[in-house]
């Protein structure tokens, strides 16, 4: 038997140079420009705002460096497993999030699951973009407005770092009086940037339920974020791919130059030991592994349904599993070199203040948006680092951004399907940003604060381990291991590893639901500052959580109730089948088990046999080459 092996460059067919791999471009649908466009975008998702303000802030809550031990354990055997799998999920059936459980209809509640988490995701993520848009452009100014304690928006415990302005005299020995106060009085100081945060930015009502006015400035800041990245993805995959190659790499400049920075400070390395001396006792609260196995998914982005999407975008043949591992430990990389750029700051800050590290930073987003703009006030040419700082926040949540918005997207072409919505794809987007806009507007009022921290804690926590456990016990166990371990060996030309294979089958999925166990039985209601969130609200933010959820059982209940079948088994056997599109998307991939005459458990109708002609395993056999430089034909093993 002869096999034609056909030669394309890596812009091609997104191989790596030197890899001959068959041309396999969806017209159709669209494909990545290459395969560098795809990890670099596939980057900008998994690193975003939490690298910054998410991660450092879990550190400093729980326990410095012994927060790291379970977040490498999470990444181990659960994260990278769980990347590698959505990746070569959706890049094996080149369809989104909605689309790829036609592998088993039953678990389509999965899919609409992820939608949900991505648009609470998309509808909070992009109201902080909007804010380190407004801290953008108040950086553009000789003086930073958070310098001085001598606003009308200060109040009288506010006391500042900064000599001069609010000083009778700017003094060393008035700044020195001050600094001496402030130490007597650490639990009342709050310091001009904190000030600038609540009661300006902010102008943060006392309530929940108390929404008072929408603030316009961060309003319009919305409306700016929103067309960004409206504009960015108004060619689908095609424009957000060129963007990135800006938007994924200029963040690592900024962080190198703000690193460099932050370690020449003096009192940086008190706050990088705090950051790596681990405080072991409370490593045995389950909420610390709760949190790192949330961040693992939250910063991965496993369970929002963006990596099935962007993988989707995908050549059949393009290696994923090096690209999974290559993504995983940048992202995780990311984290850690962040941490330092925080900590040193904090260091600095404490060592001013003369207080332990733990007592100068707030909570959540206030860590980037309070420590570090105020940090920024003391350092020579302060406007130009804050502009540096912020420009790179606004880089980073843009590149999760564009594939919170595309996976929506996708979803929904991909669900409707007909050739007008392909051609018509950019009003779909239009209408996807204007809706997350007006979404957003409540976000925008002086209680937005605590909502935005209300849906960060609920809305993309526990629902996500959910998610992702059933959607390991969905492929797994209900399509079948063996089944999926052939798919990914035809699509690659070597089956997965042993250790993933391992960790999809047993590890991953028992490690989530006890970390889901011990989260459940460590609750503690959400709090921010003072500020105890009333049962109301916090039923609110359940209900958010479970939206996600309950929409697994409910469609499988919808879909077994619809399936064909006499008997209630029949009917559930056959809602669990996978559907007969099932497989890759071009027919010059469906080799093997998917060649419609070998096929005999995902038979073709007659109708698509009209449309995609039978062929011999002789005419459709292709030589697909292997990571390792081997051959491997696809229908030998099927």
């Amino acid at each position: 038997m002869s096999h034609g092996n056909i030669a394309f460059s890596a812009d091609q067919n997104g191989a790596i140079p030197g890899e001959e791999m068959k041309k396999d471009e969806n017209v159709r649908r669209g494909n990545w420009g290459n395969q560098i466009e795809f990890v670099l975008t596939s980057v900008g998702y998994a690193v975003g705002l939490g690298n910054v303000w998410r991660f450092p802030y879990l550190c400093y809550r729980n326990g410095g460096g012994a927060f790291m031990f379970p977040y490498f354990i999470m990444l181990v055997f659960c994260g990278i497993p769980l990347f590698f799998l959505e990746l070569s999920f959706g890049q094996f059936a080149s369809l989104g999030c909605l689309g790829v459980w036609k592998v088993s209809p039953v678990f389509k509640g999965v899919g609409y699951g992820m939608m949900v988490v991505s648009t609470y995701i998309g509808i909070y993520y992009n109201v902080v973009i909007c804010i380190a848009f407004y801290y953008f452009f108040m950086s553009m100014t000789n003086l930073l407005p958070w310098t001085y304690c001598n606003n009308v928006w200060n109040t009288p415990d506010c006391s500042g770092v900064v000599g001069g302005g609010n000083y009778s005299n700017g003094s060393s020995a008035a700044l020195m009086a001050n600094v001496s106060e402030m130490i007597n009085h650490t639990a009342k100081r709050t310091s001009p940037s904190e000030e600038y945060w609540k009661y300006y930015v902010l102008n943060i009502s006392d309530d929940i339920g108390n929404f008072g006015n929408v603030r316009l400035p961060i309003l319009g800041c919305l409306a700016c974020s929103w067309t960004v990245v409206f504009l960015c993805l108004i060619r689908g995959v095609k424009s957000s791919g060129k963007v990135v190659y800006f938007t994924a790499t200029f963040p690592y400049v900024v962080l190198t130059i703000l690193f460099v920075r932050g370690i020449t400070l003096e009192g940086a390395i008190n706050g990088i030991k705090y950051y790596l001396t681990p405080q072991w006792s409370i490593i045995l609260d389950a909420k610390v592994w709760g949190d790192a196995a949330s961040q693992i998914f939250y910063s991965l982005g496993c369970a929002w349904g963006g990596l099935i999407t962007m993988a989707s975008y995908n050549k059949f043949h393009n290696n994923c599993y090096r690209d999974s591992i290559i993504i995983s430990v940048t992202n995780c990389a990311t984290s850690v070199y962040a941490g330092f750029v925080i900590f040193s700051i904090l260091g600095f800050m404490a060592h001013h203040l003369g207080v332990d590290v733990s007592q100068v930073a707030d909570h959540g987003p206030g860590l980037a948006f309070v420590a570090y703009p105020e940090a920024l006030t003391l350092l020579p040419i302060s406007p130009l680092w804050s502009l540096l700082f912020f420009f790179m926040l606004i880089l980073l949540g843009l590149g999760t951004q564009f594939c919170l918005l595309e996976t929506l997207v996708t979803a929904i072409v991909d669900e409707i399907g007909s050739d007008w919505i392909i051609k018509n794809k950019t009003f779909v987007t239009l209408g996807v940003a204007v809706i997350g806009f007006l979404l957003g507007v409540p976000l925008t009022t002086q209680a937005g604060i605590y909502w935005l921290l209300l849906m960060d804690n609920y809305a993309a926590s526990f629902s996500l381990v959910v998610i992702s456990c059933i959607m390991c016990v969905a492929i797994m166990y209900i399509y079948g291991y063996r089944n999926y371990f052939k798919d990914v060996e035809m699509m690659l030309g070597f089956p997965p590893p042993i250790f993933f294979q391992i960790c999809w089958r047993f590890v991953s999925p028992v490690i989530i639901f006890f970390i889901l166990v011990f989260t459940v039985v460590q609750y503690k209601p959400i709090t921010y500052n003072d500020y105890t969130y009333p049962n109301w609200a916090v039923a609110i933010g359940f209900l958010m959580a479970l939206s996600s959820v309950i929409c697994i059982p409910g469609y499988a209940l919808f879909k077994v109730c619809t399936s064909e079948g006499e008997t209630f088994l029949e009917r559930l056997k056959n809602a669990t089948k996978p559907d007969s599109n099932w497989g890759p998307a071009l027919h010059e991939h469906r080799t093997g088990r998917y060649t419609p005459m070998l096929n005999t458990d995902l038979d073709l109708s007659k109708e698509d046999q009209s449309i995609h002609p039978i062929k011999k395993p002789e005419e459709i056999s292709l030589t697909i080459q292997g990571s390792n430089g081997s051959a491997h034909n696809p229908g030998a093993n099927a």
